[in-house]
């Protein structure tokens, strides 16, 4: 059976040319960067080289503001542990619709004393910057916002909200891991101070990513034991890893234009012929201001587990929402943010395409999954409930205003 992987957001595969630029470094070239000999020279040559293209490639003003780390959660929270605790400054705003990474670490400083704004989103999933702005306090230390979210694809306005943050004399971060390699992303053009990026996500490997670092910028090192990464991140640096997620984005970048028109065209085929064929289902996230490859629709009276499971048995690789919470039984906080009940929110499916799919593969959507989806509905007393002659009048729960 041919299988059809539409699961890019969680990961990509590593691109031939990618591995291709890692091997020397893997098996030859495997000198420590730290290390003064040839075999330490030459490593430390590769990996200042990557850095440089890597900058160049986000827009960076010079090689020294990129720091390598293990990939985007550990940047996400280098940036905000780094900031909050070398200024001392006791305020952190971000949004309801942050990657775990983000959330999670906010809450813990949370619990440390520290005092954290979580910004509502409007039903797009979209931070208002004025909403920013009106948060900001004199001990506001740090204002971290994604730049495209990993569930429903929406961009945010990341450069207005820079700007206002510039404006108040306030540090931004923005976890950029779903946009970097996927729309046009420059550091200086869109004012941010900080931002993580992930290599897996753009056709590099597992287990690398950076964090972008305005220059005058203080950060407090949160892995110790070393001088390493100009002593902001202790730990000999995992040079294959870094020249192949150098050699990803550069090629990501070049292709760029070519891969959004591929993406967003079909995207947009397979939003409509999903509306088209499958009655009671909404799209989630911004209509227009969304990630070139990612599809988040809701599927009323069915669970999201059984649309994933049933897609895999015909061949096609989706997913509920973010990998990092795939194991949860709560419903996406995400989802929940944008104003879906428990219901809807159970009942998403997230596909997001990549650059090796094809036309086809959105045709075998469309012909299997409206299948599934009646198949299931057909399974579910709620769908049996609701489905009367007056059902565009029933509540989500099936309460009916004329029958009861």
């Amino acid at each position: 059976m041919e299988r059809i992987y539409m699961d890019y957001s969680a990961t990509t595969p590593l691109r031939k040319e990618v591995l291709e630029a890692m091997m020397p470094y893997m098996t030859t070239e495997f000198g420590n960067p730290s290390s003064i000999h040839w075999f330490g020279r030459n490593a430390k040559k590769a990996m200042e080289d990557a850095r440089a293209r890597i900058a160049t490639a986000i827009g960076a003003a010079e090689p020294g503001e990129v720091i390598f780390t293990s990939g985007g959660s550990e940047a996400d929270n280098l940036a905000i542990w780094g900031v909050m605790e070398a200024y001392g400054k006791k305020h952190l705003i971000t949004s309801a619709v942050e990657h775990h990474a983000v959330l999670d670490t906010a809450r813990i400083l949370e619990k440390e004393g520290y005092d954290l704004t979580v910004l509502p989103v409007d039903e797009y999933g979209m931070v208002d910057p004025e909403a920013v702005r009106k948060a900001i306090r004199p001990d506001t230390g740090l204002v971290t916002v994604m730049y495209g979210n990993n569930e429903i694809g929406t961009v945010e306005p990341v450069g207005e909200i820079a700007s206002v943050c510039r404006e108040k004399g306030v540090f931004f971060h923005t976890d950029a891991v779903q946009a970097v390699g996927h729309i046009p992303v420059n550091v200086k053009a869109l004012g941010v101070d900080l931002m993580s990026f992930a290599a897996h996500k753009f056709y590099g490997p597992k287990g690398i990513g950076g964090l972008y670092v305005r220059k005058g910028i203080r950060l407090e090192p949160q892995i110790t034991g070393g001088a390493q990464e100009r002593k902001r991140r202790a730990g000999t640096e995992n040079v294959a890893y870094i020249v192949g997620m150098a050699k990803a984005l550069e090629l990501a970048v070049a292709e760029l234009p070519e891969e959004i028109k591929h993406l967003s065209t079909l995207r947009d085929r397979l939003i409509k012929g999903l509306m088209e064929r499958i009655p009671e289902i909404r799209l989630n996230g911004h209509p227009t201001k969304r990630l070139p490859g990612n599809v988040n629709i809701s599927y009323r009276y069915v669970e999201g587990e059984s649309l994933l499971l049933h897609l895999d048995i015909n061949g096609i690789a989706a997913s509920s929402g973010s990998a990092c919470t795939s194991g949860s039984l709560e419903p996406s906080h995400v989802l929940m943010a944008i104003g879906l009940s428990h219901e809807i929110a159970h009942g998403s499916v997230r596909m997001s395409l990549g650059k090796y799919n094809t036309e086809a593969d959105i045709d075998k959507v469309l012909e299997v999954f409206p299948g599934i989806v009646a198949k299931l509905r057909e399974m579910s007393p709620l769908y049996k409930k609701t489905s009367c002659a007056r059902k565009e009048i029933c509540d989500e729960s099936g309460n009916c205003s004329v029958n009861g």
